[in-house]
């Protein structure tokens, strides 16, 4: 007679994983704004540093739980306010510097292995930085975190995406920009703010050009703007990736018996499995979303659309990476396997070449994600 292991039928499903087991899981974050992550208390120090006497608040803790409340307000254009502020304090090499060594350091404790962070250099030229030199602060800040990191026993890469706004006219010239540090730590393009009025097809020549040089790029659509903004970033501009892309919900129908049809452009997006950049605290302040329940990140899961998991802005969402994944697993009972879907998901769609992001997941994620799943053995 032959012996079998079996998990416990009764108790918790040790699958679940726990809070700690969420902060130690290997995670995969591709949409992270540099100016929405800040510490409180790094933007109080900037601000007397460099004389910026226009925050509401100078206390550090004071002033998070501003941010986080002016943020969750309803509107994009409200939460894009709260920018200002932060954008503020970032003008120099120094404060770029820190900043960023200091996100990277911030989500490497929290388990991030893997991160593309955004960010705009045009709104950092106020006293005086120059294109090129915001790029080079911002990548040496990067690597200084990454070397913090590993000192503190953790370990993290990441990768820069360089962001033109909207509603201004430097597309080109930005994409230009991201191009040539491609090699220096720069993995793709972006660009954010207001969809309303500024429709992705403004920028048709910088979209252009990067497909000519065979570069990445994603597209912030499908958020405050419903499906054109989705089709256009994606036929008309052929962007990689989705920013947010929620409202690509808007063409699914659910029948009362449960039964689902997919619209053109939502079976496009699902069989081409272009990822979504999902970020589920930010679309429930931006009215997105009404609740993490009603998220259309649960039926896009299920659907086996690409959903990511995402932060936006840390500061704020009041968020991280764990937190997005505890609201997540709280509203639809996933499991260590449902976060390794999405982690692998998040790798698979990362901008750096096939074969580093292979190793990412066969050397790094899903090993992680078994010895999470075999704790239960050993307690």
């Amino acid at each position: 007679m032959t012996s079998q292991t079996t998990r416990p039928t009764t108790g918790p499903n040790p699958n679940t994983p726990t809070v700690d087991q969420i902060r130690r899981a290997p995670k995969v974050l591709l949409h992270d704004h540099l100016d929405g992550g800040l510490r409180p208390g790094t933007i109080v120090d900037l601000a007397r540093e460099s004389g910026y006497a226009n925050l509401p608040e100078t206390d550090a803790d004071k002033l998070g739980i501003w941010f986080r409340e002016a943020a969750d307000s309803g509107s994009l254009e409200r939460y894009l306010e709260t920018f200002a502020h932060t954008c503020a304090v970032m003008q120099t090499r120094e404060a770029l510097f820190r900043v960023a060594a200091e996100c990277a350091e911030d989500l490497a404790e929290d388990g991030v292995v893997y991160a593309e962070i955004r960010y705009a250099p045009e709104q950092h030229l106020e006293k005086g930085l120059t294109l090129e030199e915001v790029v080079e602060a911002v990548n040496d800040g990067f690597r200084e975190g990454e070397r913090r990191a590993r000192e503190n026993g953790h370990r993290i890469r990441v990768g820069a995406l360089l962001t033109a706004m909207r509603h201004a006219a430097r597309a080109l010239e930005i994409a230009e920009l991201a191009n040539r540090y491609r090699d220096s730590g720069v993995v793709g393009f972006d660009i954010a703010g207001a969809e309303a009025g500024f429709p992705p097809t403004r920028h048709l020549d910088a979209f252009e050009y990067l497909k000519r040089e065979n570069n990445h790029f994603t597209i912030h659509a499908g958020e405050a703007f419903g499906l054109p903004s989705i089709w256009q970033a994606l036929q008309w501009c052929g962007a990689d990736r989705l920013g947010h892309g929620v409202r690509i919900i808007d063409d699914i129908e659910v029948a009362e018996d449960g039964g689902v049809k997919l619209g053109r452009l939502a079976a496009y997006v699902r069989d081409k499995r272009i990822p979504l950049e999902m970020c589920p605290t930010s679309n429930l302040q931006t009215g997105a979303a009404t609740s993490y329940a009603d998220h259309p990140f649960g039926l896009l899961r299920k659907l086996q659309f690409r959903v990511t998991v995402n932060t936006d802005n840390r500061l704020m969402s009041g968020t991280s990476m764990s937190r997005e994944f505890e609201h997540l697993i709280g509203a639809f009972g996933y499991t260590l396997d449902d976060m390794l879907w999405t982690t692998v998901n998040a790798m698979k769609s990362a901008f750096i070449p096939f074969d580093e992001r292979l190793a990412m997941i066969s050397d790094v994620i899903k090993p992680g994600y078994a010895e999470l799943k075999s704790e239960w053995l050993f307690q």
